[in-house]
């Protein structure tokens, strides 16, 4: 069984050495939500770009390549599946999953809850970064429709 844990390094499996890079190590995730867009009224709210620190450990053994945050903070959405895992598809990392999208109305109007898929999507760089896409679907409720953000990921020291 092939795992590997290095922190704030990068080392390569068999199986994912063609891109020159498996995601190991640690690494802050860094969302840009402030440029957001989509169909959704959430799509259209304000936000910041955020980003957390988090480790990586990859496990090749069964023949594709998964990375596990093994971590880092927890989210603030307790429907969000843990630990998050990113599968290899020959070209880059993919995150699906399906969730509860929690809907800001406004200031002291409670949260509405809905179903979401998402798939975030990171693609490695040549400089040791990753970069890509992370896209919700949010199904029914106010916030209805989809919410697009680029996402990237660099080494953490």
């Amino acid at each position: 069984m092939f795992v590997a844990v290095v922190l704030g390094s990068l080392v390569t499996a068999p199986h994912a050495h063609a891109t020159g890079q498996i995601w190991n190590g640690t690494f802050s995730l860094l969302r840009y939500a402030a440029s957001k867009t989509g169909t959704s009224m959430a799509a259209r709210q304000h936000e910041p770009d955020f980003s957390d620190v988090y480790l990586f450990s990859t496990d090749c053994s069964t023949g594709t390549c998964v990375s596990t945050v093994v971590g880092g903070p927890k989210p603030a959405n307790p429907t969000l599946p843990l630990p998050p895992r990113y599968t290899w598809d020959g070209i880059r990392w993919v995150h699906v999953y399906d969730w509860q999208w929690d809907c800001y109305l406004g200031e002291g109007v409670p949260k509405q809850w809905n179903p979401a898929h998402s798939v975030a999507y990171y693609t490695p760089q040549a400089d040791g970064t990753l970069r890509g896409v992370w896209r919700t679907d949010i199904d029914g409720g106010p916030c209805d429709g989809s919410v697009i953000m680029n996402v990237a990921a660099y080494p953490a020291q």
